[in-house]
């Protein structure tokens, strides 16, 4: 799992995305991994921050369930003692191993979750120092002290080494949970890998550095992840308010750090795959990839997540399955990262993972989402018509967000918290409406446009209707109901 990460990687490119980046990113590791793989192009995660989304991601649960809504809710205590993705795979004998970051990671939050694993777990050692948002590394000063991404590369190596000799015969099956820290900010990487981006003008500015035409205030992040957390950017007194950029060259080199940091994980991707194959292991390992959320880069005059706009909420996800996707199969079909649990699950011959009752707090497996093995049959398959997901703004509104394939709604609305836990529909604070098929990069907002009122009417009932009507529609569909 990386962290922060867009779609845009090489792997992506032709897909018909809401912005793009200059030059490509350079990913050759992960187009590999993606050449060998159930490649999902419009996979959606549930909400765009790391912790909630990593809250559904290993649970298979939609935030409404887990009660996680921000950096420090745990799961366990808010929405129920469920079984978690690694969790699963140690009750079922393999020995389960996490490191670097995979849930969110602060104490208040559940920590690294003991209870998922059967192994210590690795966290790494951060010598960096400094906050600054963007810092490239001289090489040779890292040979004393390595990154930390590169510590936790360097350690699934080692745990890859130890659990070998008993995974190839059958023995002992393993579930190890790679996590790396970048791009997150700040963007650190070795300073060698910004040769992949030069000359410096190659960097493009983004196309769309303004607010969408009759955005809704609520809809904004003032991205003060960025500009509060790192001096160089604070000390530009950058307001965060709709429509103020920041300066053009500081733009340029975000986008070229984060392009870097990118990179940097790429390389760290290829250590860890290389070693698979190296140990014999690529014929019997399930291996898949996914970043936790998508990320603004000065589009919109955004940055960071904590949006429902398409480029905070699409991130990528690949499966490779051996025997079933080693020639590659690529689908435009709608994902959501609620799939990812019965995937696996399913993948590794362990059954099928139960649909969640409505009440699913008492409920230890269960998922969410949908499998998605029966794309690996047929990329074309209509697993689901629709992806949601949330983003809430302060104590008392939740912007619930609905994604078809050719339109993004969005209606900011009251919301009340525990033991509630719904939203009231009748008191609006915002509504959004996109239309991707002539606005992919989503800068006019037509929620007001009387030429889309059917539209909006349309899209609104199957936002209140909400995943779990839909996934009933859907699976009546696919079975001849």
């Amino acid at each position: 799992m990386a962290d922060d990460l867009r779609p845009q990687i090489g792997a992506y490119s032709g897909s018909n995305f809401p912005a793009s980046v200059h030059p490509q990113m350079h990913t050759p590791n992960l187009n590999a991994l993606a050449s060998k793989s159930l490649l999902l192009k419009r996979a959606y995660v549930q909400q765009a921050i790391c912790s909630p989304s990593r809250a559904s991601i290993l649970t298979g649960r939609r935030p409404d369930t887990t009660h996680v809504y921000d950096l420090h809710t745990n799961f366990r205590h808010s929405g129920g003692d469920f079984t978690t993705l690694p969790e699963h795979f140690k009750n079922h004998g393999y020995r389960s191993m996490g490191m670097g970051k995979i849930y969110h990671g602060t104490a208040d939050s559940g920590g690294r979750d003991p209870q998922s694993w059967s192994e210590t777990y690795f966290h790494g050692h951060n010598y960096v120092t400094g906050n600054k948002s963007w810092q490239a590394i001289p090489d040779a000063d890292l040979q004393a002290k390595p990154l930390i991404d590169k510590q936790v590369a360097d350690e699934a190596v080692k745990a890859l080494r130890q659990f070998a000799p008993k995974a190839k015969t059958g023995e002992e099956n393993f579930f190890l949970a790679v996590g790396f820290r970048r791009p997150h900010l700040p963007f650190v990487f070795p300073a060698s890998i910004m040769d992949k981006y030069y000359p410096r003008h190659s960097v493009h500015l983004p196309s769309n550095p303004y607010a969408p035409v009759n955005m809704p205030n609520i809809a904004w992040s003032t991205y003060g992840e960025l500009r509060t957390q790192y001096a160089d950017i604070s000390a530009l007194h950058a307001s965060g308010a709709i429509n103020t950029t920041l300066p053009d060259q500081v733009t340029l080199d975000l986008r070229r750090a984060y392009y870097s940091a990118v990179t940097f994980v790429d390389s760290l991707v290829g250590d860890v795959i290389t070693e698979v194959n190296r140990l014999g292991l690529s014929s019997n390992t399930i291996i898949s990839f996914v970043g936790d959320h998508g990320y603004q880069l000065g589009e919109h005059g955004e940055w960071c997540k904590h949006t429902n706009f398409e480029i905070a909420t699409h991130a990528p996800m690949m499966i490779r399955v051996p025997g079933l996707t080693d020639h590659g199969i690529t689908t435009s079909k709608l994902t959501e990262f609620v799939d990812l649990y019965p995937t696996i699950v399913e993948a590794a011959g362990l059954g099928k993972v139960p649909l969640c009752p409505e009440d699913s707090s008492h409920t230890k497996v269960c998922h969410e989402g949908t499998s998605l093995l029966p794309l690996i049959k047929n990329q074309n398959v209509t697993l689901k018509r629709l992806a949601f997901s949330q983003y809430p703004r302060g104590k008392h509104i939740m912007g619930y967000s609905v994604r078809n394939y050719r339109y993004r709604y969005t209606e900011w609305v009251d919301f009340t918290y525990a033991p509630v836990y719904k939203p009231n529909w009748s008191n609006i604070t915002g509504v959004e409406l996109y239309d991707h098929e002539v606005d992919p990069e989503e800068n006019h907002n037509n929620a007001y446009n009387t030429r889309y009122q059917q539209a909006r009417t349309h899209l609104s009932d199957l936002l209140h209707k909400g995943w779990r009507q839909h996934h009933t529609s859907i699976g009546s569909l696919l079975v001849g109901k």
